[in-house]
């Protein structure tokens, strides 16, 4: 017995404050309590430790050697998972080269001691599953729009025009463009410029940002719109040394709700490019237009001829859920796909294009569409988000289909012990005639419990993570999320309480690790995003190191950057600081 166990129990049954019974009864449980602490302050404490890997397709031989680089450091220092995201949810497009590479890289990982860990079957960023159907993509509605029948071809017949003032910026006085709700500082940071311009004989430059607390640099103007119509927004912009260049943005807000949640990776300096993006005005009748700089630093931006105008079919859906109707005018006779008029369906549709012209309405010879007949045509189109988002429907049954064939492939090409399904940033949904009016906290349970359940037919005891986000309440399981019609409340009750949650982010949440805990589910922590240091990553350690059901980490960059992947695994391996010096029990009264 240690000098300071024996002299404690001495004096406390010297005085008899403690029967030997009790006294040892206190000091089993304290030393029970100081090997617990030893455990989860260790290095072991973390079963998990996984790098992910992203940026790379496998569609190049060049892939292997960089991947096998990163594969390399994170094996020599100790972490033993590798999860991995370049496309093996479409395994059954690949080519035998792409099978090879997998291969090598497969090797590298058994090299490494790593768990090869695929990340698999993405409903928000729909690719994958858009790659087999393009149709599957989340639709929203356009409806009853006015068409009118010429040459056997029915388009979009003018209606109310948009009453967009002075996109041109050619009405001004001094620095102050008229017909605008506001510019952001006239005179000091929003100039009219005669000199620089696309057309006419006036542009807007914005610039000097930082005149202003938050670095805005905007102009905004509200406009009437018809509900549930398809819009197209232009405008031509320059730049010049703008910094950060990613910090313009053109939206359409309805209050604080973006419809057209969209980035163009604008360059710091380019000549005139002109800008376009499709928004849908759901159930509004009026939204406002803003362009310009959040956030911004330095530099110089343009922004001229600016347009907003009322689109036909453009990226229209043709699917179970995502029907079209052609009625006439007043409504009382609806049409037939088919026998009135052709499937008003383009053999080229790509989601991840919004720029392009709209269908015609085809009538088909000996149907009951006359020429010169008024028509009331609905249909549903897709919406690009950001740059290259397409999320796709849970409710359609064909999605599935995929899932389960996918899955069997997986299996027989790598039968993995774990997955990580990519089921993050739903940011569409309830919108479609397959999915409107459902809870969509049940509907992402139910995608997830079968995503899960066809994995394990294929691969009985496959452990399943997921990422957290739309579980969360801490993070996206809300309402009035992006374009969704519904509200992801309550998701986390309708999956599996076996997932493991990889709760994701920069900053540490300390909230979202003890709120899966108190739910019952493990956790993964994905961290570091491309931070300059692990600052944020030591954060979240220290809350991991006393939060229940933690099982590790995972270094997560997302624009390749690994130079911090080798003191992330030493940090891992370190010993927690100690937070208090343990005190052995006191020999206090036990009674009067």
């Amino acid at each position: 017995m240690p000098a300071w166990l024996f002299g404690a129990a001495s004096r406390a049954f010297a005085i008899g404050f403690e029967t030997p019974f009790l006294f040892m009864k206190k000091l089993f449980v304290f030393t029970l309590a100081c090997l617990l602490v030893s455990e989860v302050s260790g290095a072991e404490r973390f079963a998990d430790k996984f790098v992910w890997i992203f940026g790379w397709s496998l569609e190049n031989d060049s892939d292997v050697p960089e991947i096998s680089r990163i594969l390399e450091t994170a094996g020599k220092h100790r972490l033993n998972g590798a999860v991995v995201s370049f496309g093996i949810d479409t395994l059954c497009k690949k080519s035998p080269e792409y099978f090879q590479r997998l291969s090598q890289i497969k090797k590298s990982c058994d090299d490494n001691h790593l768990e090869l860990i695929p990340s698999i079957f993405s409903v928000g960023y729909g690719g994958g599953a858009l790659s087999h159907n393009r149709n599957l993509a989340e639709g929203l509605s356009v409806e009853d729009a006015p068409f009118l029948v010429k040459q056997g071809e029915g388009h979009l017949a003018e209606t109310r025009a948009v009453e967009f003032k002075n996109g041109g910026f050619e009405e001004f006085s001094g620095n102050n463009a008229q017909g605008f709700d506001f510019c952001d500082q006239p005179g000091e940071i929003s100039f009219v410029d005669t000199q620089i311009r696309h057309s006419g004989k006036a542009a807007l430059r914005l610039e000097k940002f930082t005149a202003n607390q938050h670095g805005h640099g905007r102009v905004m103007q509200s406009i009437k719109v018809l509900p549930h119509r398809c819009y197209r927004v232009s405008v031509w912009a320059k730049t010049e040394n703008l910094e950060p260049a990613n910090a313009f943005h053109l939206q359409v807000l309805a209050g604080d709700r973006a419809l057209a949640p969209r980035d163009f990776h604008v360059l710091g300096s380019t000549d005139w490019r002109k800008l376009s993006m499709l928004f849908n005005s759901m159930d509004l009748d009026k939204v406002s237009l803003y362009a310009g700089l959040w956030g911004g630093k330095a530099g110089k931006l343009w922004l001229d001829d600016w347009t907003v105008e009322e689109v036909g079919p453009v990226n229209v859906l043709h699917r179970p859920g995502t029907p079209v109707t052609v009625r006439n005018e007043d409504g009382s006779v609806a049409y037939t796909e088919g026998k009135d008029y052709a499937p008003l369906q383009d053999p080229q549709l790509n989601p991840f294009k919004d720029d392009t012209e709209a269908l015609p309405l085809k009538v088909l010879p000996g149907g009951r569409i006359r020429e010169g007949e008024r028509l009331r045509v609905s249909w549903y189109h897709s919406m690009l988000i950001n740059d290259s988002q397409v999320t796709v429907c849970m409710a359609e049954p064909e999605l599935y289909e995929i899932f389960d064939h996918e899955a069997k492939l997986l299996a027989e090409h790598l039968q993995p012990r774990s997955v990580l399904l990519n089921t993050d940033e739903i940011r569409m949904g309830g919108t479609c005639r397959a999915c409107k009016g459902r809870n969509m906290g049940e509907l992402l349970g139910e995608c997830v419990t079968k995503q899960a359940a066809i994995l394990r037919d294929h691969i009985p005891s496959v452990e399943v993570y997921i990422w957290s986000d739309m579980f969360d309440p801490n993070h996206n399981a809300h309402g009035k999320y992006y374009l969704v019609d519904g509200d992801f409340t309550d998701s986390w009750k309708h999956v599996p309480k076996n997932l493991i949650m990889a709760v994701w982010g920069g900053e540490p949440r300390e909230a979202s690790l003890h709120f899966f805990a108190d739910q019952g589910f493990r956790t993964l922590v994905a961290c570091y995003y491309d931070a300059p240091d692990l600052k944020d990553v030591e954060g979240w350690l220290q809350i991991a190191r006393q939060t229940r059901k933690v099982r590790g980490f995972m270094y997560t960059p997302w624009e390749k950057k690994y130079d911090l992947l080798a003191d992330f695994g030493d940090l891992l391996r370190k010993p927690a600081a100690a937070a208090a010096t343990a005190s052995p029990p006191s020999a206090t009264p036990s009674g009067p």
